[in-house]
């Protein structure tokens, strides 16, 4: 099954790319011929399957086992992906954890996990990647809509993803010359494991007052987030560098006194 990019020959590692939209996008770069470098943490079974679904289509595909908040596993992880395929192409940083609290409740080592693992993960994940890559190489970070909105609980890690798109643009500029592209891509609400998790017994109202705020009325398949991750990593996308992408239907947008 091709897809309606063309991605042949070129390498993607992906962080937390066994789950949810990390998955999307995996399948979505593995369809337009990429062969992919699957990161996860812990959970092997969900792992595993997404492999198989991913070597269906990306024969060479590989999975490396790395915990985003350790830098030595980070590093090891990158340079293991860079090795392994002698180059990399794409790197999509999409993992993610934190312990929903109030600011207020929040405890050293919640912030020091949270800010770890998405600003330091990030860092060090670019600071590899950059070794491995060529001309045209693509680094995307995926965001979320609490760098720029309250969500209650969500205090620590809407402050790491806002520091993450501001390194996003330092990054673009550091790696620009080199025809290297940074962006980010933030979106409102996705039906994934994590907001299930979040909203608990709320999510199916969440849901809906959600859908019922974007201009389109509806919220989004994965893949269309997916999609538009990678049309950044297309040569096409070539000029679009330093920018954090808002795919949310319009949400944030919307009126406050849309009902």
């Amino acid at each position: 099954m091709g897809g309606m990019f063309d991605f042949n020959g070129k390498v993607a590692l992906i962080t937390g790319g066994t789950r949810g939209l990390g998955r999307a996008i995996a399948l979505q770069l593995a369809r337009g011929g990429a062969t992919i470098a699957l990161n996860y943490r812990r959970d092997e079974a969900s792992a595993k399957r997404t492999l198989e679904e991913i070597r269906a289509i990306a024969p060479r595909s590989i999975l490396i086992r790395a915990d985003m908040e350790q830098d030595p596993e980070v590093r090891a992880l990158v340079a293991a992906a860079g090795q392994e395929f002698g180059r990399l192409d794409f790197l999509i940083v999409n993992a993610a954890a934190t312990a929903f609290k109030p600011l207020l409740e929040a405890k050293p080592h919640n912030l020091a996990r949270t800010f770890n693992l998405s600003v330091g993960g990030f860092v060090a994940a670019v600071q590899e990647a950059s070794r491995f890559m060529g001309d045209g190489g693509r680094i995307v970070m995926i965001s979320g809509i609490d760098s720029i909105r309250h969500l209650p609980g969500h205090g620590v890690l809407g402050a790491a993803k806002a520091a993450m798109e501001a390194m996003v643009r330092d990054f673009a500029f550091e790696l620009g010359r080199r025809a290297i592209t940074v962006n980010g891509v933030n979106f409102g609400m996705i039906d994934s494991d994590s907001s299930r998790i979040y909203f608990g017994d709320d999510f199916q109202r969440a849901l809906e007052v959600t859908a019922a705020r974007t201009a389109l009325g509806r919220l989004p398949e994965l893949d269309e987030i997916a999609s538009v991750v990678a049309l950044l990593c297309t040569p096409e996308a070539g000029y679009l560098t330093a920018q954090t992408l808002m795919v949310d239907g319009g949400l944030t947008l919307a009126s406050p006194l849309a009902r």
